[in-house]
């Protein structure tokens, strides 16, 4: 080899070594920066590593760093962000605990008000219309229906009342009422009609003479609906301080009488007391029972339910109160079963069920039981604790990432 071409190999050898160390950097990585070549001559990129190094405990010396000021505010973002999920995971979590603390059919009356007085008479006061459905200026009626649904014999009382703007009785006169079965728009039926008389003379359905409340009774089973299952719609013509107008009643009635009550009994069982409402089933299906509880002092304490498949003959309706729910309501004794109303469910047909007679107020009373016999143990189901632990599940997750974003 000639001397020239042995010092054109050692330049070229020193040339290649500062290449790399330009484009590489000291630690062996792809530097990102180019200097001139790539239209100016600012420094060296660093690596990830030599960035961190340089940047130093306070992250002083880099832009986009977990210690910088800029990926300290993300941080903080983030956590702000997870802080909220896990509150709100949290709060669904205890929510749902809480409200499934006790059985659907054993809840507090406080959860259900409307329940409180199933039996009481639907009132209304509307403006009077005509025959036309226009409003007559100046009357207002007001009207009072027992029920809606019935069954077999029972019958349904329609009352009626006129007053003026000011809340002042109006003499009122009944000119017709007639009581029609109105046809199921898919089947057609034969239409039945029939009067119902209204008085106000203390006789028939009245109770107070001369009140200017007019009142009539409905029994479709004698009236002749007996072969009729549906809507029973019942129009009143009236008339009240000179003006004519009409009002209109609706009932559902089925003839049939699915079950008959026949007593009840009541057992301690399993931390609970449970009542069982013996029927003679004449059709079975899926009941369903309500029944309302009180305590000794009359205070509306719990809501009991029934819903379940039943066969015919000699059966019981078992209704429990939870013994938690005693526990945490602490209702005196002896506690007060009351209001039971029960009906056959009817699948896709109108009407979509076949109701068992109202059981109005007080049906049983039970024996007087020390606090300690009832379980303060919560409700439990493969539903419910499912649901408790996918939102435990969330919690935890959440929980998790907060502590990994508070940490240092």
């Amino acid at each position: 080899m000639t001397r020239a071409k042995a010092v054109w190999l050692g330049v070229a050898l020193i040339a290649l070594v500062l290449v790399g160390w330009y484009v590489f950097g000291t630690d062996g990585t792809a530097s990102s920066a180019y200097g001139s070549a790539a239209g100016g001559a600012g420094p060296r990129a660093q690596s990830p590593r030599a960035a961190d190094a340089a940047a130093g405990p306070s992250g002083s010396g880099g832009n986009g760093g977990p210690y910088s000021a800029a990926g300290l505010q993300t941080r903080q973002e983030q956590l702000a962000v997870w802080r909220g999920r896990y509150e709100r995971a949290e709060q669904t979590y205890a929510s749902y605990r809480d409200a499934t603390r006790y059985p659907y059919d054993s809840r507090p009356m406080a959860e259900h008000p409307d329940q409180v007085r199933p039996f009481a008479p639907i009132a209304e006061e509307l403006k009077m219309r005509d025959a036309n459905g226009d409003v007559v200026k100046g009357i207002r009626l007001r009207t009072n229906q027992e029920r809606v649904f019935l069954s077999g014999t029972e019958s349904v009382k329609f009352s009626i009342a006129a007053v003026d703007d000011s809340d002042r009785p109006l003499p009122l006169v009944i000119r017709s009422a007639q009581a029609q079965s109105v046809p199921d728009s898919r089947t057609p039926i034969k239409l039945v009609q029939t009067s119902v008389v209204f008085s106000d003379d203390g006789t028939g359905a009245d109770a107070i003479p001369g009140d200017g409340i007019y009142s009539g009774r409905l029994t479709p089973a004698t009236q002749g609906f007996k072969s009729h299952s549906g809507t029973i719609r019942l129009l009143v013509e009236i008339a009240a301080d000179g003006q004519q107008g009409v009002a209109h009643f609706d009932v559902v009635y089925a003839p049939d009488v699915p079950a008959t009550w026949a007593g009840v009994r009541e057992a301690l069982e399993a931390g609970s007391l449970s009542f069982y409402l013996k029927a003679n089933v004449r059709l079975a299906g899926r009941y369903v029972v309500s029944a309302r509880v009180d305590d000794a002092n009359g205070v509306p304490f719990a809501l009991l339910q029934f819903n379940d498949e039943v066969g015919t003959g000699s059966r019981e309706f078992k209704l429990h109160v939870f013994g938690a729910l005693v526990l945490d309501k602490s209702p005196a004794f002896p506690l007060r079963l009351r209001d039971v109303d029960g009906f056959l469910l009817v699948p896709d047909q109108f009407p979509d069920r076949a109701t068992m007679a109202r059981q109005p107020g007080l049906v049983h009373v039970s024996a007087i039981y020390p606090k300690s016999r009832f379980s303060p143990a919560e409700w439990s189901s493969e539903e419910r604790q499912r649901y408790l632990t996918e939102y435990g599940k969330d919690a935890d997750t959440a929980r998790r990432k907060v502590e990994e974003l508070a940490g240092p």
